[in-house]
């Protein structure tokens, strides 16, 4: 069975603002990790500020704010 091509950082960064939740300008989460590994955090906080988004990030997870609203800490 032929083993898929991996995703190329344009490729991944595609998929991820294309799905549902970011086009409706929702909250989406990856792991750190995961955008280390395909992009670079360097290229997606370019990305970020690119489109006016925010993240917040705890315990190895990115939180992807896909509006360019304010955010606010409750607690």
């Amino acid at each position: 069975m032929p083993v898929p091509a991996p995703l190329t950082p344009d490729a991944w960064m595609l998929h991820l603002f294309s799905s549902k939740a970011a086009r409706q300008g929702a909250v989406i989460r990856r792991k750190t990790r995961d955008i280390e590994r395909y992009v670079g955090r360097a290229t997606f906080e370019a990305e970020l500020r690119r489109r006016g988004y925010h993240a917040v990030e705890n315990a190895g997870q990115l939180v992807i704010f896909c509006n360019q609203e304010p955010i606010h800490r409750v607690v």
